[in-house]
């Protein structure tokens, strides 16, 4: 089932408001066969009152997290939360492609690469410490000139696969750096992000 969008959060709530319903929204961070096991958690954001009355029965399905009464916000998180899975999904569908022409399978290439992102999210809280305080020459970042990502789509050229997973985040990096911004941390690329060229 596709997510709603927050704005149909809103709309459903605001509908069920007034029929004089308690409304409380979910976005299921899940595959089906998860739902009930470790792992599986749902996003619920509307009717405080129905949470908490319902949490011992909505914490059988997974762990719960509530985001507050904007009926919109589990969906909000949900997409987003979708939309970092949808990029490392695609990026590890890339590196596949790239070392499949020397003879690796995907399922070698996957035996290396699944502890890869696990220890590079590990540093999702100082990048969001960077973007919360704007402050994109804080010490200790990698500047976005180094960050190019020239060589990566020169060794997937070499290798006749398409570049443009990689090439989407080459272009967020190079708006920053014609911009003036090179010598500046790669978190940058959320200014890019944010305000669409």
């Amino acid at each position: 089932m596709e997510p709603v969008r927050e704005e149909g959060g809103r709309e459903l709530a605001a509908w069920a408001e007034r029929a004089g319903v308690a409304y409380l929204d979910g976005g299921v961070m899940a595959t089906p066969s998860m739902i009930g096991r470790p792992g599986s958690s749902i996003l619920y954001s509307g009717s405080a009152d129905v949470f908490h009355e319902c949490g011992p029965l909505l914490d059988v399905w997974g762990t719960s997290a509530y985001f507050g009464e904007d009926a919109g916000l589990a969906s909000l998180y949900d997409l987003a939360l979708l939309a970092g899975m949808y990029v490392v999904f695609g990026g590890f569908m890339h590196g596949a492609a790239m070392v499949a022409p020397a003879g690796v399978t995907a399922g070698e290439f996957a035996a290396r690469a699944a502890p890869w992102p696990a220890a590079m999210t590990s540093t999702f809280d100082g990048l969001a410490d960077v973007v919360d305080g704007g402050d994109y020459t804080v010490d200790g970042q990698q500047s976005l000139t180094f960050s190019s990502l020239d060589d990566i789509l020169a060794a997937s050229s070499d290798q006749g696969i398409s570049t443009e997973a990689v090439a989407m985040v080459q272009r967020l990096i190079h708006r920053q750096i014609d911009a003036g911004h090179g010598e500046e941390g790669f978190a940058r690329i959320i200014e890019s992000i944010r305000q669409p060229g």
